[in-house]
């Protein structure tokens, strides 16, 4: 019974231990592709502020 307990133990650590250095790995080449994409949503904001303040200017002009 106890080499079955141990042959489980030593399974678990074998498993966990592939597991975390498997994980790891393809985290490093999705960062850069991520960046762009952050990139383009600053720039959202951005147009949104242009348009709302195109908008104001032009209801002042109104008055």
């Amino acid at each position: 019974m106890k080499k079955l307990i141990a042959a489980l133990v030593a399974g678990l650590f074998a498993t966990a231990a592939f597991a975390a250095s498997h994980a790891a790995a393809p985290a490093t080449p999705a960062t850069p592709a991520a960046t762009p994409a952050a990139a383009a949503d600053a720039s959202a904001p951005k147009a949104k502020k242009v348009k709302k303040a195109k908008k104001a200017k032009k209801a002042a002009a109104a008055k």
